[in-house]
């Protein structure tokens, strides 16, 4: 009996703990997972020949059904873009993360609100104060965070879960930026539709 091949996602590693749980909870066995470094949110032009690497490494292992890439454009300026249609591979809609959990009209509901929106994912208040606070070096000068938000008048949590823990950071946050506090309840909005359609193809394939 032929074993049917996997999916491949490529994903950036803050989105790690989300498609494993949608991967775990509806039984998408077709579907293997690797990540690029969460960090890369702060060098945002590393991000497309890092996924390049991937791509084609996974090419040349030719194990796969298909290579699906779990990235917006995240800061790239289209270069993302460019390198996936050279590579012939296809990633989930939308500029970023924020986009495809809230889906794109309540992402332009939120926006049109207040354009000076500072989105969090559960990810983000998990990790805020490593990545924003030290990893934007305001820990050591404070005096850039006014620099870097001067023109943000509120934090928008986008939740993807009930988490009450996770709440309280994403609200301690906001009190650190000095920024007005929205709650969103998102779930996994566009993501787990587009991991959903992705899921059906050849029978599972289990590691």
């Amino acid at each position: 009996m032929t074993v049917p091949r996997p999916t491949l996602l490529i994903a950036c590693g803050a989105l790690a703990r989300e498609v494993l749980r949608l991967i775990e909870d509806n039984q998408w066995s077709a579907l293997e997972l690797q990540c690029l470094p969460a960090d890369l949110h702060n060098k945002p032009k590393l991000i497309p020949e890092l996924v390049r690497a991937k791509i084609r490494a996974a090419k040349q292992r030719d194990c796969y059904r298909q290579i699906l890439v779990l990235y917006g454009d995240c800061g790239t300026g289209g270069m993302l873009d460019t390198v996936l249609q050279e590579e012939q591979v296809e990633r989930i809609p939308g500029a970023h993360c924020y986009e495809f959990f809230a889906t794109p009209t309540l992402f332009d509901d939120l926006s049109t609100q207040e354009l000076g929106s500072f989105y969090l994912t559960d990810y983000l208040a998990r990790f805020f104060d490593r990545l924003i606070i030290h990893g934007l070096g305001i820990d050591r000068h404070p005096e850039l965070k006014d620099m870097y938000f001067a023109h943000y008048k509120r934090l928008v949590y986008l939740a993807q879960t009930d988490d009450p823990a996770l709440l309280q950071l994403a609200k301690a946050a906001a009190q650190k930026l000095d920024l007005e506090f929205v709650h969103q309840k998102t779930g996994y909005g566009g993501l787990a539709s587009f991991m959903q359609n992705q899921s059906h193809g050849p029978a599972p394939w289990h590691s």
